[in-house]
């Protein structure tokens, strides 16, 4: 196929760095957003997300006129969908997941499709979700035909693939990572390997639609049950009185041994909720699945207690909390341990809560409105009486470290 223009439904922390790429080779890119401020801001060649060099890339697309943001849906050859699939709301139990948001995009560029588009999902979503996005197509489009129904010879294409970037690193992942493609019919995974050929220097391995869904699924299951294992061996070691991060060099020594690193949970919109696709998908054959996200969400839980305890050693505890994001170097609050933490230490009032988080400039509401302080590392180890390590940020790495004596420090970092 030949792509003249393409559309990214969703400028977040994909789809932003993904249309400003495929731009950079050349295709003139509309990004759509329902945030009036994120479309103003990339107009007018900036960001609002935090992403390195991600900034000078818009500012060079949308000057040379190969990028342009706008909240109303226009004609392309492609689209590329790229928004959440969160939690439904109040639904904490099965989290089950929401989508109402691919299900918006597909009704919001239905008018617009033609015949020879290319529908591409690219958010994270369970099994079966790109076949539902073809159905809901096909309810609002049945002037069209579609793979499900007549395979290769559908006038639309559609296909899943799946992000697979780290932040930090978003730009040069996208290009240099292979991409697992999944289309409704073979024809439908041709059209986007086509697509993605254009900016992916790795390889394009084709699939069907529910593998390719699952894949990204499995990636972050496995990421997460890693996790929940170094997350264990740290309560553990806690009790015993073991360091943990000694123990995990020394157990590393071995050449078939490789144990992750503990923290304070998992955070993110990946490896926090994917696993929870396939638990919910098949419940009853999940178990070590489901009892890795059950572990590691109980580990912010353990964290706040070991802060009481140390609170409880000072009439007038002053705590520091030294990062908010869910890793380190980003502004990406979503799903992050630290933030719970410390929301559930602002709702115990257990004392003065400063938080540092060097890469936002305003707290979330959930935050400010518990009468949290956002502070600089300075201020608040000034202040601090007993400081929580929460994110291994450079600028904490940097600290002086003679600012953390004679306080009484956590760290779910490793960082000192």
């Amino acid at each position: 196929m030949d792509f003249k223009t393409v559309s990214v439904i969703g400028l977040g922390y994909i789809g932003l760095p993904t249309a400003a790429v495929i731009a950079s080779r050349g295709i003139k890119v509309v990004g759509v957003e329902i945030n009036q401020h994120a479309v103003d801001t990339i107009n007018a060649g900036k960001i609002h997300i935090v992403e390195p060099d991600l900034d000078i890339v818009v500012k060079s697309v949308v000057s040379t006129g190969f990028l342009r943001a706008t909240t109303t849906v226009e004609k392309a050859d492609a689209f590329m969908i790229a928004v959440p699939t969160p939690f439904k709301h109040g639904d904490d139990d099965s989290h089950s997941p929401d989508l109402s948001y691919i299900e918006s995009a597909a009704k919001a560029i239905a008018p617009v499709i033609e015949a020879g588009n290319l529908v591409i999902l690219e958010s994270t979503s369970p099994v079966g979700a790109t076949e539902k996005l073809a159905g809901w197509l096909k309810e609002a489009r049945p002037d069209l035909t579609f793979p499900q129904d007549v395979g290769d010879q559908a006038d639309i294409k559609v296909a899943h693939c799946p992000e697979r970037v780290l932040p930090g690193y978003v730009l040069q992942e996208l290009v240099s990572n292979d991409r697992v493609i999944g289309g409704v019919s073979p024809a439908c995974s041709a059209a986007a390997v086509d697509l993605y050929k254009t900016f992916v220097r790795g390889e394009c391995i084709v699939t069907n639609a529910r593998t390719a869904e699952m894949a990204k699924l499995t990636e972050n299951s496995f990421r997460d049950v890693n996790i929940a294992f170094a997350n264990e061996l740290s309560t553990i070691c806690d009790q015993l009185r073991i360091n943990v991060w000694e123990l995990i060099k020394l157990a590393n020594r071995h050449p078939r041994v490789n144990i992750l690193s503990p923290g304070p949970g998992v955070g993110g919109h990946c490896i926090a909720v994917d696993p929870w696709f396939i638990v919910d998908s098949c419940p009853e054959h999940a178990k070590l699945i489901k009892q890795a996200r059950l572990t590691n969400d109980a580990k912010p839980h353990y964290v706040v207690n070991q802060i009481k305890e140390a609170a409880d050693q000072f009439k007038r505890p002053v705590i520091a909390c030294l990062g908010l994001a869910f890793k380190a170097d980003i502004d990406d609050l979503r799903e992050s341990p630290a933030v719970q933490i410390v929301e559930d230490l602002a709702q115990a009032k257990v004392g003065e809560i400063i938080a540092v988080e060097p890469n936002i400039s305003e707290l979330p509401g959930s935050l400010s409105d518990a009468n949290v302080t956002l502070a600089s590392v300075a201020a608040a180890l000034e202040v601090a009486n007993v400081v929580v390590i929460l994110v291994d940020h450079k600028e904490f790495k940097a600290a002086d470290r003679s600012l953390f004596a004679k306080k009484v420090v956590i760290d779910t970092r490793g960082l000192l």
